[in-house]
């Protein structure tokens, strides 16, 4: 087993913009000659689109991209974008008159950070689905749908860690396996290989990290239902051949990757989903490929804490003196 690069697999092409000074961005994922894909949502407040094709019983196969945005659901339109690209380009399925491009998005809330009324629009994925094409952009960190991103909110924005968007993959033999994660989380993150807390919430004077599940425990009220402002997302991406309901299976199991890195997880303050696509013909294990997903997811997600920056007045893990990383 072996670590290489997202961008080493395969047929999978990603692009990335965003507006630095708005703290909001999106990642354009696109197959131009389709891929196959599942969807698992856990969250409670997801800001999704097109994710019903994604279920077994849609007659639809595949798909030509994924968008990974900022938002909330003000950012949904931005896949209009990506169709008018591909569309542009002659990929899509054929209904004679033109060919239609089926693209599905999930977005996280960014609303607090930067400039509120700037989200994502159809320009922005454009323009990303335009690196994506011709010169591939992805970096991890403040980039694409992770300029925005936050984590540990029990106690607003004041007291959060900005994190990122980070990826991971390994090749096993001709097998590659590979996650891409906006992290966006209302909980905590742990270092999945020491248990170490490397962001968070944090104390009154933000000298070190405060436990989340704790403070909920210690409040006598409820805390009002934060649907809309959180939210991790993910797509795993594989070379090996599977088809929708697996994939949605193998979507189900690299969940497990949160759960190891994320505390609390899968909350009704989240929208936490995971896209998985197949994009080759390798012959492969499901509940190997699923096992190796849910590895990849969390490391991913210690990559978008470790490669953002401090931003917008909030501090990143790299730069608190309480943080070995």
């Amino acid at each position: 087993m072996k670590e290489i690069s997202i961008n080493e697999i395969e047929k999978l092409k990603i692009g990335q913009a965003e507006n630095r000074e708005a703290g909001t961005g999106c990642t354009v994922f696109i197959c131009e000659e389709g891929m196959a894909a599942g969807l698992d949502v856990r969250g409670g407040g997801p800001a999704s689109r097109e994710s019903q094709l994604l279920n077994p019983l849609m007659s639809i196969q595949k798909i030509h991209g994924i968008v990974l945005s900022g938002g909330s659901a003000f950012g949904l339109g931005a896949a209009n974008g990506v169709m008018q690209l591909l569309e542009e380009r002659g990929f899509g399925y054929d209904v004679t008159v033109t060919k239609v491009p089926l693209v599905a998005q999930a977005d996280i809330f960014d609303l607090t950070v930067g400039d509120t009324f700037v989200r994502p629009d159809p320009a922005m994925a454009y323009e990303a689905a335009k690196h994506a094409l011709d010169d591939p952009n992805y970096r991890d960190g403040n980039y694409g749908a992770g300029c925005g991103a936050t984590v540990g909110k029990a106690r607003g924005m004041d007291h959060c860690t900005k994190t990122g968007i980070g990826s991971y993959a390994v090749q096993n033999g001709k097998l590659k396996v590979g996650a891409v994660v906006v992290l966006n989380a209302f909980g905590d993150v742990f270092d999945h290989k020491t248990g170490q807390k490397i962001a968070g919430l944090m104390n009154e004077d933000n000298t070190g990290f405060r436990s989340t599940v704790e403070v909920m425990a210690a409040s006598t009220k409820r805390i009002r239902n934060r649907f809309v402002e959180n939210t991790t997302l993910a797509v795993v991406a594989t070379n090996a051949e599977f088809n929708k309901t697996q994939l949605n299976k193998i979507a189900g199991m690299a969940h497990d990757g949160y759960a190891r890195s994320i505390n609390p997880v899968h909350s009704s303050a989240d929208g936490d989903s995971i896209y998985a696509v197949s994009l080759g013909e390798v012959k492969a294990d499901q509940d190997l490929v699923g096992t190796l997903a849910a590895e990849v997811v969390s490391e991913a997600i210690t990559r978008a804490v470790i490669s953002a920056e401090s931003a917008y007045g909030i501090p990143a893990a790299r730069d608190l003196d309480f943080v070995k990383i």
